[in-house]
Order: C-alpha cells, then sequence, then structure tokens
C-alpha cells in the first residue's frame, strides 16, 4: 500500500450521521400524507413522537449516563416544527441526536482507532523494510501511529459533541484528517544521513502526486461546466494547485504551463471564477443552483429543509 493512497477514515463520520438519521426515518415515516384531515395528520405524528422518544429515552438509559439536554427534548422541538411548518434542516437532526453521540464517543473512539490501526500496520511495515528501521524503531513507530490514531480520535469525538458543530464541519473535518499527519517531524528525528535525504524525497513526490490528482479532478469538474480553453485550464490548474493543503512551491508538476504564482486575496473560489468569462460565469453559477433546486427537493420529501449554508461546489474552495 503506497503512502500516497487516500489516508482518510470515514467510519465515525458513518456512525455518526447513521444515528442522526435516526430521527429523518422516524420522522419521514410520519410525516403529514396528502390524504386525511391537519387534526388527523398532526394526532399521528404525535403518537409517533411519543414512540420515538420512548425508544430513545430507553436507550439513554442504558447508556449510563444522560445529558443535561436528551434526545427526546430534541426530537420533541423538531416534531413541534414539523407541527408548526417551521423549517428543519439535517444540522437539525444532527443536533438533537447530539447527546446520543456524545454517550457514544467512546465506541466511536475505538472505531476509529481500530481502523486506522489497520492502515498504519501496512504503512509501519512499508517504512521499516523502505529504510531498514531497527526492532528499537519499528516499536517507536507503531506507537507514534497509536498515539497519533488516540489523539485525532478525540478531536474527532470533540468536534461531533461540540456545540453548534454542523455537517458540514464533519464533512470537512473527515476530508482533512490523515493518518499520516505529523509523520515528517516523527521520521525526521529517527532517520538520519542518506534515509533521512530519501525519506524527504519520496514524501515531497507523493505530496506532489496528491496535489496533482486534486487539481486535475477540480479543473476536469470545471471543464465539465464551462468548457474551459487551453489557457483557462492552465490557469485553473495552478489555482487549484495552490490551494492544496499538501502543495509546496518547490514541486514540480505536470499540466502547468508556467510557474505557479500566488492566489489573489488567497480565495480559491474567487481567483477560479476571475479566470472565466462572463458567460462561463453564467454556467457556472446555473450549475451550482440546478444542484442546490435538486438537492432542496431532496429534502423536502424527507420534510427537510436545506441548510441555506450549504454549498454543493465548495469543493473548489
Amino acid at each position: 500500500m503506497s503512502l500516497a493512497s487516500s489516508l482518510r477514515s470515514f467510519v465515525p463520520l458513518v456512525i455518526g450521521l447513521a444515528v442522526g438519521g435516526i430521527g429523518v426515518t422516524l420522522f419521514s415515516d410520519s410525516l403529514p400524507g396528502r390524504e386525511g384531515t391537519p387534526e388527523a395528520r398532526a394526532r399521528q405524528l404525535e403518537v409517533e413522537l411519543e414512540k420515538a422518544e420512548k425508544r430513545l429515552a430507553a436507550f439513554e438509559g442504558k447508556s449510563g449516563r444522560r445529558s443535561a439536554r436528551t434526545v427526546g427534548d430534541g426530537m420533541r422541538d423538531i416534531g413541534e416544527d414539523f407541527l408548526e411548518g417551521r423549517p428543519v434542516t439535517p444540522d437539525d437532526i444532527l443536533r438533537a441526536t447530539q447527546p446520543v453521540l456524545r454517550n457514544l464517543a467512546p465506541i466511536l473512539d475505538r472505531l476509529r482507532v481500530r481502523e486506522q490501526t489497520r492502515m498504519t500496520d501496512s504503512m509501519s511495515g512499508e517504512l521499516a523494510r523502505k529504510y531498514e528501521l531497527t526492532g528499537a524503531q519499528q516499536e517507536a513507530l507503531k506507537g507514534w501511529f497509536a498515539a497519533n490514531a488516540e489523539k485525532q480520535a478525540k478531536a474527532w469525538s470533540d468536534l461531533i459533541g461540540r456545540d453548534g458543530v454542523t455537517l458540514e464541519d464533519l464533512a470537512q473535518e473527515s476530508r482533512n484528517v490523515r493518518v499520516d499527519d505529523g509523520l515528517d517531524e516523527f521520521m525526521a528525528a529517527t532517520l538520519g544521513g542518506d534515509k533521512l535525504a530519501a525519506f524527504k524525497t519520496e514524501r515531497m513526490a507523493e505530496r506532489a502526486e496528491r496535489v496533482q490528482q486534486e487539481a486535475d479532478m477540480k479543473v476536469e469538474r470545471l471543464d465539465s461546466m464551462v468548457e474551459l480553453d487551453d489557457a483557462q485550464r492552465d490557469q485553473v490548474f495552478g489555482i487549484m494547485a495552490r490551494g492544496s493543503r499538501d502543495y509546496d512551491p518547490g514541486m514540480k508538476l505536470d499540466g502547468s504551463g508556467g510557474e505557479i504564482g500566488i492566489t489573489p486575496t488567497g480565495d480559491v473560489q474567487q481567483a477560479m471564477l476571475s479566470v472565466l468569462r462572463p458567460d462561463q460565469r453564467e454556467a457556472y453559477e446555473a450549475e451550482r443552483q440546478k444542484r442546490r433546486d435538486d438537492a432542496t427537493r431532496e429534502m423536502e420529501a424527507l420534510g427537510l429543509s436545506l441548510p441555506p449554508e450549504w454549498d454543493l461546489l465548495d469543493d473548489f474552495d
């Protein structure tokens, strides 16, 4: 397994959203239908709310502790919003289920660490072979990976339990976390001479590959929307490469027709838009609106509304 592979674990996010989806499922099953009187629909929703509260209260009791604000409290508020016709978003569901997620934090931490351990075992073996690590160095490397996994798992659980956290926050964090974050510093303190030089060269090549793939993907995605010309493709490639967390000015990248300079204002989105012609900007905004309209319809089918700050094209940022 190459160190250049994607090194992110989505297990906690999937589990967290699945638990959050308890609220979505329960409420979507009890949403008002087209038939029947408003009074009848309201009574049916109240019945389903009561069942949901009992289930979640039993779950919280089994967890061994209760939060000051329970899932039942959150679901009751959401149910009232449904009855009153007020908008309910996926973030509302997330906040309502946060007490359960906090209670599940130790389990989520263990699952995340176990998933990361499967990847780091392979990485440890590869590094030991490539750089001829001694037995003591191999043990130190495994210990570092284990401690790093624990640290990242705790940070993830803290984020899930943080007041005001959104699904977009969780999605962004899941994209950013890698099990090898900090590895360069550890290896710099472990290796020396030619071995350290070889490690740094390989790591730079791996980061360059990540930047190359990320920039190419975003250029192709934008081209499919607005039909870039060759000069624009080169400009957008440079902007997207600079916007990557792995970018280093010393990298040699394929696809750049000139030196990659500074992104104006440091805003990737605005820099990208500045490259487009007026007709292309119009096409881009039309696609953005189309995707938002599609997502809005999907949410409405569940009785939910799309959070106003959600941007379905934010991968260009």
